[in-house]
């Protein structure tokens, strides 16, 4: 992807685009991907980088949702189980089956789950990861060594999928521009150019690196920004009333000898009736989520004090060697985007899960609500939608078997590399490593991300800045933050190099980005 090559193309005004794409998190992305890949002439902005909201702050879970079938919502699961399996085709470099781990402390739980996640299994059909299975105390002890044993009877283990979220994101964004579309970051829309009638025909953007700004006339713009939709709407129509409400999950991430395994542990019901994953990632372990309504969007939320001693003392309850504050190496909130509910005060079990396609008078559709699990599904729908509002060319979904950027054969992905998520561009970040010997060298001591990973994502994938880099492409921030903040002058040291930037920025960049790393550290 070349940044410069596509804001040329914004300059053309006499261009008009078949799609505008605005928001670059999981279902802006999949909606670019499934308009280019039917031949439409597309366009994606992102005011911000690739997936820095929402869609790089998940639970790293490609799965049918568990706990939405204790709820009664068979369909949705049914659905997100049909994408599961078609994702862990499409990108098989960076989706993995994952084994959960159900810890059982009643014979009536033990049967529960047992007949819960064996139904949950048949729902997915001929693209099932695995089969449910029973098994007894000696046995779950043995798959989760540091899980508590007074009371425990048995376990259920299934198996679901495991990804790494921002990393598929880079990887989207990679797949519009092999399709010949446009995927630009760091773009705001700021603006509509509306008929007559008061049909948009195009959109108002700014390049908020240069300060250009740009008119593009379209056919059809899809709102795909997620917990921020409520702006676009605002900028569309100010009387639209409240469209989404935000939730925010936390996770915080603790060294792998917390678990000591490679299966995951989910806790059905914690105390406050939530459910609880601790999860190998990266060669670490993720705990969480909560699920908290809060009133306003941001793009850098903060965990709630509250969140954070929900998921401390979750943790210390299932868990041996338990977990103290100076043992997380970092903590990062997420907001969900959800449809507001009809009633004030409704919690966020009331609100509904399943995704949204809404056609406003203007023309402009809204995606909203779902899940990264079933982006394709979401963009397959917003598609057919504006073809059929604005009476586009007819044409059929292309991305049930699309290969995403960087796809292999899972038969070799080599996961005892930490290079397994560049996928079919292993071999040419291994060509930069060798351009010069310092680029083979440790962004840091304690982890294996080399100076050649940081070259590529400026070359390949877009980085902007250290964020960019150290956030959503080597995710050392989300990993480990103390690391990142400690490595931040060497990453806008090479940044610099290969832009062409002045000392000047690279204080500047250094300073920004330990302001913003600083907040995923917690107080011991």
């Amino acid at each position: 992807m070349n940044r410069n090559k596509s804001l040329q193309q914004l300059s053309n005004e006499s261009v008009q685009w078949d799609f505008v794409v605005i928001g670059g998190g999981a279902s802006g992305l999949g909606s670019a991907i499934d308009a280019a890949s039917r031949g439409f002439k597309t366009l994606l902005l992102e005011s911000h980088d690739f997936c820095k909201g929402t869609s790089s702050r998940s639970t790293k879970l490609v799965h049918g949702g568990v706990r939405y079938m204790a709820q009664g919502y068979i369909d949705l699961v049914r659905e997100a189980l049909k994408e599961r399996g078609l994702l862990s085709h499409n990108a098989a470099h960076l989706v993995k089956t994952q084994d959960f781990v159900i810890p059982n402390y009643t014979l009536w739980n033990s049967l529960l789950y047992a007949v819960g996640l064996t139904f949950y299994d048949f729902l997915s059909g001929k693209l099932s990861l695995g089969k449910t299975r029973l098994i007894g105390k000696k046995k779950t002890l043995k798959e989760l060594p540091n899980i508590k044993a007074e009371g425990l009877r048995s376990g259920v283990v299934y198996t679901d999928g495991q990804f790494d979220d921002s990393r598929l994101g880079i990887n989207m964004a990679q797949t519009i521009d092999d399709l010949g579309a446009c995927a630009i970051n760091y773009v705001e829309a700021t603006g509509f150019v509306k008929n007559a009638q008061g049909k948009i025909i195009g959109v108002k953007a700014t390049d908020k690196l240069s300060g250009k700004e740009y008119t593009i006339h379209c056919k059809a713009v899809i709102n795909a920004t997620g917990v921020f939709a409520n702006d676009i709407l605002n900028e569309d129509n100010p009387h639209h009333g409240k469209f989404i409400v935000p939730s925010q999950g936390i996770h915080i991430v603790l060294d792998k000898s917390f678990l000591l395994s490679d299966n995951a542990v989910m806790i059905p019901k914690t105390s406050d009736g939530r459910v609880l994953f601790i999860v190998p990632w990266h060669d670490k372990c993720l705990v969480g989520t909560t699920d908290t309504l809060v009133k306003d969007a941001n793009y850098e939320p903060r965990a709630l004090e509250k969140e954070i001693e929900f998921v401390m003392e979750s943790a210390q309850m299932y868990l041996n060697k338990k977990p103290a504050r100076k043992d997380v190496l970092s903590v990062f909130a997420g907001l969900r985007p959800l449809a507001a509910p009809k009633q004030e005060g409704k919690s966020t079990k009331e609100v509904s899960r399943s995704h949204k396609v809404v056609v406003h008078e203007s023309g402009m559709l809204t995606l909203t609500g779902g899940k990264w699990t079933s982006y394709r599904k979401m963009a397959e729908d917003v598609i057919d939608k504006a073809i059929e509002v604005h009476n586009l060319a007819k044409t059929a979904c292309r991305t049930f078997n699309l290969s995403i950027h960087g796809n292999m054969d899972k038969k070799k992905v080599d996961r005892s590399s930490h290079l397994y998520v560049y996928g079919a561009d292993i071999p040419q970040i291994k060509r930069i490593q060798q351009e010069k010997p310092e680029y083979a060298s440790k962004i840091h001591p304690n982890y294996g991300y080399t100076l050649a990973e940081v070259i590529w994502a400026v070359r390949e994938e877009m980085a902007q800045n250290v964020e960019d880099v150290l956030a959503r492409r080597v995710r050392l921030l989300f990993l480990d933050a103390q690391a990142a903040i400690d490595c931040a002058p060497k990453i806008a040291s090479i940044i610099a190099q290969e832009t062409g930037k002045d000392k000047d920025w690279e204080a500047a960049q250094v300073d920004e980005f330990t302001k913003l790393a600083r907040n995923y550290l917690l107080d011991s």
